[in-house]
């Protein structure tokens, strides 16, 4: 039978979560020190945690951790972590800690259940909708070009239309994504820009670019160096909508590992927001692998 005990003393969890996470994020491509960097990330946010270890019959079988935190006026719900020894795997452990983990939260007020994923969980997070995903892929040479297709630095001119639609488009995916209502991821988009490029085009270690086929632009691009040591993030890689269906999408990409290599960078990371299938398609087919995948249910779960 499945049993849980709140811990008092979590460093044995602790060292397991992190050598686990080290792991996880390495096998991604990540170098040392961008995956040192993630933990660091990590380890600021677990102070908080409800740590319970997981035992079957006096014998630890793995461990679960859980918090819940006000998030925009409301409280969420989150499972830090939720392991199961590999002896111990297909024993209904995962289910029954699972489902401890949904009742602790809902328990405590909580009106949404969010997780984050750095490994293959089967079935069990079946019913917990994706919010979204954080991929990455080393770039270890130069990519082929895509025939017709180049990229050039934007404009100021350009500029204030561009961010206008990144604004637009950031909100909208986050609604989609089942993030927050409209109004609040205006505010939140609003908030993110200021805060991201505060001088616009002049903004440090950021590349601004405009995709052209034929002289004609096409798409725009948007990239941070040195978001993680070595990691190139792609805020946007945007193709024109009456460009899409053409082979753009890899053009756009490939302007962006150009971009991170140009830029002493090694690993090109994006996140791609829950409901853009399209876009999680064209990353796995470009080999950008899963580093992390952020979903969540409503409580209290449905009886259906």
């Amino acid at each position: 039978m499945t049993q849980f005990g709140v811990l008092g003393d979590t460093m044995n969890w602790q060292k397991d979560f992190e050598r686990r996470l080290r792991a996880s994020y390495t096998a991604t491509g990540l170098g040392v020190a961008a995956t040192e960097r993630m933990l660091e990330e990590v380890r600021d946010g677990i102070g908080n945690w409800t740590v319970a270890e997981i035992t079957d019959a006096g014998t630890r079988v793995g461990y679960v951790a859980v918090v819940v935190a006000d998030d925009n006026g409301a409280l969420a719900g989150r499972i830090g972590d939720l392991h199961v020894d590999a002896l111990h795997i297909g024993r209904g452990h995962e289910q029954a800690a699972r489902d401890w983990a949904e009742g602790w939260c809902a328990e405590r007020g909580a009106g949404r259940l969010d997780i984050r994923l750095t490994e293959p969980a089967g079935e069990l997070f079946d019913g917990y909708g994706v919010r979204g995903q954080l991929r990455a892929r080393r770039v270890s040479s130069p990519p082929e070009p895509v025939d017709g297709v180049t990229a050039r630095p934007m404009t100021q001119a350009e500029y204030p239309e561009w961010l206008a639609s990144e604004k637009v488009a950031y909100a909208d995916d986050i609604v989609r994504a089942g993030a927050l209502s409209h109004e609040e991821a205006v505010l939140k988009s609003d908030r993110d820009f200021a805060e991201l490029i505060p001088e616009g085009l002049a903004t440090p270690n950021n590349t601004f670019l405009v995709l052209e086929a034929a002289g004609e632009p096409i798409g725009t691009g948007w990239l941070k160096h040195g978001h993680l040591p070595e990691v190139t993030y792609g805020y946007s890689l945007y193709v024109q909508e009456g460009h899409r269906g053409k082979g753009y999408g890899r053009a756009a990409m490939s302007a962006g590992e150009q971009a991170t290599l140009a830029a002493g960078d090694s690993t090109l990371m994006f996140t791609v927001w829950g409901g853009n299938e399209v876009a999680m398609n064209l990353y796995t087919s470009a080999g950008y692998r899963i580093v992390e995948e952020m979903r969540s249910l409503g409580l209290p779960r449905s009886a259906a």
